[in-house]
């Protein structure tokens, strides 16, 4: 506890910014191509377990990459690749089961990508991203609601865009149906990620 509290002093004093917090005003970021900082960014999913409770897991290896436009972020860009087999629920017999082709079958399909196609600006710091999402070799549309939490730079001088998302597949549409409908259709994926100025 006591390391803790001294590295928090410590960075609050290197960087009075950082102690302000990033700021939330869109026009104030900065404009141009960033990629995801893999140390501060989880895509989760969750989904009903037999209607007993909710099952979580995630994937530990994925890469995002954003251009983005501040002064007019509906026409950012934004591309998403999820390795499969990297695919984390803290339980090794159920992860080397969603690896196969009961589910993910990511030997066959090592990858699931995410192409946004259109963004809309619903307020201040929110909006939605509609994009195209491959996964399982099937194609389909799916909009998630997007939240901006700041930019700015953090407590070593790097420089930050913050983001969450939300939204909901059906795993039938994309061809995984075992144990349907018992096992719950409708796949909740939360995200949350810090994009860094691209190298």
């Amino acid at each position: 506890m006591k390391r803790t509290a001294l590295f928090l002093i410590a960075a609050l004093a290197v960087s009075p910014a950082f102690a302000a917090g990033p700021s939330t005003d869109v026009a104030e970021a900065q404009s141009g191509a960033f990629t995801v900082d893999h140390s501060h960014a989880k895509i989760i999913f969750s989904v009903s377990h037999f209607g007993f409770s909710t099952y979580y897991g995630l994937f530990n290896d994925f890469d995002a990459k954003l251009n983005f436009d501040a002064k007019d972020p509906a026409k950012s860009k934004l591309d998403v690749t999820v390795k499969m087999d990297s695919v984390n629920t803290t339980n090794p017999k159920l992860d080397e089961h969603l690896k196969s082709p009961d589910f993910f079958d990511a030997a066959k399909f090592p990858t699931a990508t995410f192409k946004a196609t259109k963004i809309e600006v619903t307020g201040k710091t929110t909006g939605t991203i509609t994009g195209d999402l491959t996964l399982h070799g099937v194609t389909k549309p799916v909009t998630l609601d997007a939240t901006f939490n700041g930019a700015g730079e953090n407590a070593f001088k790097v420089y930050v865009l913050g983001f969450n998302a939300t939204g909901t597949i059906k795993r039938s549409d994309f061809g995984i149906t075992t144990y349907s409908p018992a096992l719950g259709e409708d796949v909740t994926l939360t995200i949350s990620a810090e994009f860094n100025p691209a190298k």
